[in-house]
Parts: structure tokens; sequence; C-alpha cells
């Protein structure tokens, strides 16, 4: 199949207006609305965001490719858009996007579409093609591009009797643009190297161009260039660097030299699945401290939300009505009491470490994590021996897998089910039993008690640094690590500065969307457009709504934000407000301890110092 055949005239859009990304989408998500190729646009457009969510589709050189693989596509389409002034589309080079292809893939899409997608991926790879395009007049000038250099692919090289020949395979989580990027980027920097290279590329249509045992034997080493599990147990005994699908794209040649010089550690196998997540053997790419935290936290805070939630909802009859001895007493409350205290709150630490180890030691750490964590939260250590657990049995499990590489291949099969299970609880256990949870215990208690005995002076600048750092970044490293201050503070007891960081979160996006409404000739109309929706993000607690602007102007927004959730954050501490739910915005506002009306107009405060600030540093735009 032709790529002609899903990108069709009435699907080309020569005048990309505004110069933001969602402008972008909205846009072509209505070309291929009125070319009838997609049933429900809101649908679709959904899951063009959500993929975007997982990583930026601005693949750099000018080019972006949002796509996504839904049932509501009635058939495969492919629309292209060209701004001439460039959009802010988040890229990976941080350059503005001009070419965009959008991607629209049905959920039975079959093999020869998904081929026809892959190639057109392979072609923007080309400086040539994306020259063309971009000055390319008509939609005929467009197709004539694209027909031009439409070939079919040539057939993979064998490289099982190459000397110094690598072998790759690249993987992205819809499997239609990206994968194909990456192999066709890391092919033709490996022809211009006069490196032989083959590469397996798991797309949606499944795997193609598989490695054979011979061709993996025979390689200096294995890259994989990729955002999904893929098959690893292959590769044991070589020289594996892990790296991202964007990597595959941007960074070639960086990875070819390093696959050339086997700059990588012997993979030695996980003795579990079998499946590679991308955490980096390497020790390079997304690991490391940062990224098995974050797996920890992301899969603690639905406990933390849904507990936190239904307690505060049990306050609202009453602040001691889960007691029975107490008059205000209701059956209901102390239901909902137990559910969220009890039990999702009991789960916290446990489901925290669990996930931590797993991050580390692949399915073999969850056990010993989880075992861990139970104990760190019954003996009082609290969040941060769960944070302790979590590290400790991961990398228990991760010698043990080392110790255990020896044995025979008979025993393979009870490794998981035995040998990682039995050590790994026995030793994790052990560890937190005699040396961790005594002294992190203490710990954690005096943590608390300063906490809890801050007086009015300490708190408001406690508030003020967790402000500071809500806004820093805007959800980047410093914004999460407040916010796993605040989560672990609830499991202590502790509710006020979760309340505080929740407020200075919220005021970013609010104090920008404050600023666009009142101060409308500091702003061109696509940032007053998409400041209408920080109204809505900023309420919802999502401070990364902020981002696009202070990506445009960060000498301004920045400090200004900065300053307004500094504000936000000492004036919630002051106020004495506590929060247990850490997430929901303005939805759990109601459920506050301290004064809902005082925390609304610590928020609404932040975000006015905000909107005044860039009011008065922002110069006006010209022309509006």
């Amino acid at each position: 199949m032709k790529i002609t055949e899903l990108l069709t005239k009435n699907t080309i859009l020569l005048n990309i207006e505004g110069q933001q990304k969602e402008n972008v989408i909205d846009q072509l998500v209505d070309v291929l609305l009125k070319a009838n190729k997609i049933t429900d646009r809101s649908e679709f457009k959904a899951a063009i965001l959500k993929r975007e969510e997982q990583s930026t589709t601005g693949i750099g050189d000018g080019i972006a490719i949002p796509h996504a693989k839904v049932k509501a596509v009635r058939e495969p389409a492919i629309a292209f858009g060209k701004s001439t002034a460039g959009v802010d589309y988040h890229s990976l080079d941080g350059q503005p996007a001009h070419l965009f292809f959008m991607i629209a893939a049905p959920e039975g899409a079959n093999n020869t579409h998904l081929e026809a997608l892959a190639r057109l991926s392979g072609l923007l790879m080309k400086q040539e093609v994306r020259e063309k395009l971009l000055h390319a007049v008509s939609a005929d000038d467009v197709l004539e591009v694209i027909n031009f250099y439409d070939q079919e692919d040539e057939e993979e090289q064998d490289v099982s009797n190459k000397k110094n020949a690598i072998v790759a395979v690249t993987g992205c989580p819809t499997g239609i643009a990206h994968t194909y990027m990456a192999a066709d980027s890391l092919k033709a920097k490996a022809a211009e190297m006069g490196v032989d290279i083959k590469v397996e590329t798991n797309g949606s249509g499944g795997a193609k161009n598989v490695l054979t045992k011979e061709e993996i034997e025979n390689a200096t080493a294995v890259i994989i260039a990729a955002d999904i599990n893929v098959e690893m147990e292959r590769f044991k005994g070589k020289h594996v660097i892990q790296a991202t699908v964007a990597e595959g794209i941007r960074k070639p040649q960086n990875l070819i030299e390093r696959a050339l010089k086997q700059d990588a550690p012997v993979y030695e196998g996980n003795g579990s699945s079998g499946k590679s997540d991308n955490s980096g053997a390497d020790g390079k790419g997304r690991i490391g401290f940062y990224k098995h935290l974050m797996n920890g936290v992301s899969n603690m805070l639905p406990f933390v939300v849904g507990g936190g939630i239904l307690i505060a909802i049990s306050f609202m009859f009453g602040y001691n009505s889960a007691n029975p001895d107490d008059p205000s007493y209701n059956a209901f409350a102390a239901v909902l009491k137990t559910i969220g205290g009890g039990n999702a709150f009991g789960l916290i630490v446990p489901v925290l470490a669990g996930f931590i180890a797993l991050s580390i030691a692949d399915r073999p750490g969850f056990a010993p994590g989880m075992v861990g964590g139970m104990m760190a939260a019954s003996s009082g250590a609290g969040f941060l021996g769960g944070l302790i657990a979590g590290f400790l049995a991961g990398y228990v499990v991760v010698l043990l897998k080392k110790a255990f590489a020896g044995l025979p291949q008979s025993l393979e099969g009870i490794k998981s089910i035995l040998l990682y299970p039995l050590f790994g609880i026995a030793i994790t256990g052990l560890i937190m039993f005699y040396a961790i949870n005594q002294p992190v215990t203490w710990i954690n208690k005096e943590i608390t008690h300063w906490l809890t005995g801050l007086g009015t002076g300490n708190a408001i600048l406690l508030g003020i640094v967790l402000g500071l750092m809500m806004s820093f970044d805007m959800g980047g490293p410093i914004n999460k690590a407040a916010y796993v201050f605040g989560t672990g503070l609830l499991a202590n007891g502790v509710y006020e500065p979760m309340a505080a960081i929740m407020a200075a979160g919220m005021v970013p996006p609010l104090g920008i969307a404050i600023a666009t409404t009142l101060f409308k000739k500091k702003f061109n109309k696509q940032d007053r457009d998409a400041g209408k929706a920080c109204y809505v993000m900023g309420l919802s607690f999502i401070t990364e709504g902020a981002i696009p602007f202070a990506a445009a102007d960060p000498l301004r927004v920045i400090p200004s934000v900065m300053a307004g959730s500094a504000v936000a954050g000492a004036l919630s501490m002051a106020f004495g407000i506590g929060l247990r739910a850490p997430h929901g915005g303005i939805f759990v506002v109601p459920l506050v301890e301290g004064g809902a009306l005082q925390y609304a107009l610590a928020i609404l405060i932040g975000a006015v110092v905000t909107a005044v600030l860039l009011g008065i540093l922002k110069k006006p735009v010209k022309g509006e």
C-alpha cells in the first residue's frame, strides 16, 4: 500500500494556526473528522493526548508525529499540517516544529496499513524530504514529494556472519511511528559509519526482522532503544545498551559507538519473565534512584488519594464520629474511616516498598519489598522506613540473582518460585528487624514531633520552601521531591504540609489564567486561549498546565509563579490547614481541616500575586 492512499488532499492542511501544541492537535483532529476518517472526535483526541503524556511526539528536526490507535478511527489515515512560523511542540531538541503528521490507526489495522505508516516514519528521517515538504505550497506538492520517496522496504541483511556487527531492537508504546523512526535512524547512521547492523522492530503489527540466535551470538553488542517490554533472556551473556526510543532517533551515533566499544555491562538474565522494562542495565538513561522512587510513589498514590478522601468524608459527620464512645458517633462514618484509614492507608508503605523493589529487581523483588514495607509500617518506621525497605529488598534480590547465576540449568525454574522469595524475604526481613526499624522509627518520631510542634514562624518558612519547590520546575524532580515529602507525612499523621503543597501547585496555572484575563495586551490570542484552559488545570491541581508559558518566557514566568506559590504555601501553613487527600484540587477543598474558606483564600491570594507580577513584568505584545 502506498502512503498516499492514507494521506490524501482532503487530509492536508498547509496553514496551521497558533503556536501551541494544543492548536496543532485540535486542527489536525478536525481535518480527520471532516474527512470522515474518525467517528468520535473526543475519544480520538483523548487517545492522542494520552500518547503525548507518555513522551512527546515532537521528535526534533522540525517534525512532530502525534498518533493513536483507537476504535474511534473509521479507517487508517494520515493528516498533514505545516506551520511556517513554527509551533512550540516540546520537541526533543527544544526547537519549534514545522511539519506535522497525525497518524490515525483503528484497533483492527492490518499489517498492510501499518507497514505504510512505518515507511512514512522512515521517510521523515531524510533531510531532503523534510526540506521539500517545508517548501511545498499546495497539497499536490506534498503528495508528489511523498510519492517520489515512498519505496518498498528493503530486505534486512543477514549479519550472522558479519564481523563487528551490531543488533538492535526498537519499540514504542503505540508501535506505529517512533519504533520505525528509531530503526531507520540507527540503520542510516550505521551505514554512514560503515557498520553492519540489523534492527528488530516491535511495532503494532508484531515483531519484524526478528533477530536470529546466530545473529545475536555473533553480535559485538546489543542496542535496546525501546519504551516497552522487550524479550531479554535471548541476550544473556551479551553487552546490552539500554536506551529510550527517543535516544534511538536522536542519538544513534552515540549508541553505535558505545556498542562497538562494548561500553555496557554483560546482561546476566533476570531469572523471571524474560522481559525488560527498559530500566537500563547500563546505568544510563531513565534509571536510578528517581525512577525507582517514582515507580513506588505512582503505585502508592491511588491508596493515598482514595483512603485520604474517605477519611476526610468521614470527618464531615464530626471529627470524632468514628469513635463509638463519642456523642457524634456515626456507624457509616466509622466504616468510611476504617476503609480509608485502617485499610487503604495501611497499605501505603508496603505498596511503596514493593513497587520500588519491583522496579529494581523485577518481579522477584516484589515480595521481599512488600514484606519489608509491612515491617516498616508495623514497627513505626513509616514512610522513611518503607523507602529504605524498597531499595534494600530490590538490591538484595539483584545480589541474589548474581549469587545464583552459577547454579545448574536444571534449577532455573525454582529460582523465582523458591530461592528468590525465600532468601529475599529472609535477608530483607532480618536486616529490617535488627538494623533498620528501631533507628528509623526514632528518626520518624522526631521528624513528626518537630513538624507537629512547629511554631507559626517556622511553619510559614516551611510553607514558603515547599511553595518554591512546587513551582520551580512544575512537575519535574524538585516538584516531585516536595510532593513525595508531603505524601510521606500523611502516613505519619501530619497533614499541614500536604495542604501547603497542593495550594502551591494550584497557583502557577491559576495565576497565569488570571493574568491572561486581566492583562490581555501582554499576551497574544493563542496565549489567551490557552489561559482559559489553565483555569481548569489550576483548579484540578495540574501544575504542568503552566509549563508552555514558562518555556516561552522563563525569565518572567518562573519567578512570578514561584512568588505566588510561596505566598500560597506560607498562608496555608499560617492558617493551620490540614489535608488528608494528596490530590483533587478544588474538589477536596471542602474536606480540608482548619477552614475551607481560609484555604481557598490562600490559593486565590497566591494566584493573584502571580498574575500581578506577570502583568508588571511582561511586555505588551506587538500587534495585539
